[in-house]
């Protein structure tokens, strides 16, 4: 593994990856080459069950870091029918919706979001590897609704990790609220900033970039070990609708922090028959902005009924302009520096166009909180399935920009997390699954610690309880 800012190319192993976070330059980690799936390789794959498409990818992706004995065990556990509701035989399952166009549900998991897809896997592989060295970890991250609860889902109770989460104070659901607070206590702390969630994320990245915190870990998708471990679910979409390997699947992601949609950029880089990846944005759409004209520019994000993407800082693009720009850090890192202190950078500045992402076969649309509602509804009506508000942004996008290939829309969240949105399409709420009933009546006072957008606030709550 490399950094995205390191002209040395110095390398670290997978699991020194997974326990920094950040590299030290302040770049993120990818590989210094995709391992590849060969066309047999995948004709072996087509029937296997989601755990084993798992370990077969994430074996070429640790790089013999962790045994495969090992790997294996925490991939079945990770998937295991005690953390998902399995159906059909399939962790990730499918539905077709329209003529040619799927919904893949990526949220069966204990929290009801796709993030538990690589949390699961992510907190089994951090503790482990700090087992293996005797080691702690406190880890520091940031969420815009469903990243908080997934981790702390999947890291509450371990000895070895305390865990301290930043949310916005305004913008989650009542839903998401509810299951953070839940989870609070023991290795688990969670603080509300008065802010955005670029506030949150901006002052995760602040901290961890001063020495007497660099070494804290990261669990939002700046760490390679979750990006990695998202990799899997696009392989099992494509293997559910391809009528046989080779076939192109268009793949449609709603993607605010980008680290989504990436994951299927790798997996179309390890030789998946991925054709395009749409990426589908709702108001804040600075991602639309940057694949149509170039100019990647921080605008202040807005609350709407999709809250999960209300982001304006891409924190994951930077992996895909290491790859624009041929793995040239220094040029990677001056472009990031441009960003970082103006808040704007063009491609056009480095001789470049939007055409690198065409190149690449991406292609962007936005949704509005009109067409999210219409498009739960359009599905309800064609399908009888209920899909929650960031599913239906890439629905409505997806649509538009479908073509002659299967269509493959990744739905990321269940409805339950978003009742009021979907009351207002539906004029019902769907049933609660048994295990969130009440959920919002769980809340204790001190469930959260509020703070400022101040770095000194949140280094005193660091000191005292990670």
């Amino acid at each position: 593994m490399i950094s995205t800012r390191d002209d040395a190319r110095t390398s670290r192993s997978y699991t020194d990856v997974l326990l920094a976070g950040l590299a030290p330059d302040g770049g993120l980690y990818v590989p210094a080459e995709y391992p590849q799936f060969t066309r047999e390789e995948l004709e072996t794959l087509k029937d296997a069950p989601y755990a084993r498409i798992a370990f077969e990818l994430k074996k070429k992706l640790v790089d013999a870091a962790i045994p495969d004995e090992a790997l294996s065990d925490m991939i079945d556990a990770a998937y295991s029918p005690t953390n998902f509701a399995i159906e059909n035989n399939q962790v990730v399952p499918v539905q077709e919706i329209d003529r040619d166009i799927w919904v893949q549900n990526l949220s069966l998991g204990p929290t009801a979001a796709f993030k538990d897809m690589a949390m699961q896997l992510l907190g089994r592989e951090m503790a482990y590897e700090l087992e293996r060295r005797k080691e702690t970890l406190a880890i520091l991250g940031a969420t815009s609704g469903d990243t908080g609860s997934a981790a702390e889902a999947a890291f509450k109770g371990l000895k070895n990790i305390t865990l301290t989460m930043l949310s916005p104070l305004q913008g989650m659901s009542d839903f998401q609220r509810a299951q953070m607070a839940s989870l609070s206590g023991d290795n688990i702390v969670n603080i509300s900033v008065r802010g955005r969630f670029d506030d949150c994320q901006d002052l995760v990245k602040k901290i961890m970039n001063e020495p007497e915190f660099s070494k804290l870990g990261a669990v939002n998708s700046i760490n390679w070990g979750r990006i990695s471990s998202q990799v899997p679910y696009y392989f099992s979409g494509y293997f559910q609708v391809a009528k046989k390997i080779g076939d192109p699947v268009d793949f449609a992601v709603p993607s605010g922090n980008f680290g989504n949609v990436l994951s299927g950029y790798i997996a179309k880089h390890m030789g998946l028959p991925i054709r395009r990846l749409i990426v589908a944005t709702n108001e804040n759409n600075v991602l639309h902005k940057l694949f149509t004209t170039g100019v990647y520019e921080n605008t202040p994000a807005h609350v709407t009924s999709s809250p999960s993407m209300d982001i304006s800082k891409a924190s994951n693009y930077e992996r895909l302009v290491f790859d624009i720009f041929e793995h040239d850090a220094e040029e990677t890192t001056s472009y990031m520096r441009t960003f970082n202190e103006t808040g704007k950078v063009d491609l056009a500045d480095y001789g470049l166009s939007p055409d690198v992402f065409k190149k690449r076969e991406f292609e962007s649309g936005t949704s509005t909180h009109r067409n999210r509602l219409e498009t739960i509804r359009a599905v309800y009506e064609a399908a009888r399935i209920v899909i929650d508000p960031h599913t239906a942004d890439g629905v409505y996008v997806g649509k538009k920009l479908k073509t002659d290939a299967p269509l493959i829309c990744l739905s990321t969240a269940l409805p339950v997390k978003f009742e009021d949105t979907i009351k207002e399409a539906l004029d019902f709420i769907p049933e609660r699954p048994p295990r969130f009933v009440g959920l919002e009546k769980q809340i204790h006072a001190d469930a959260f610690s509020v703070i400022d957008v101040d770095a000194d606030q949140l280094k005193h709550i660091l000191n005292t309880h990670a």
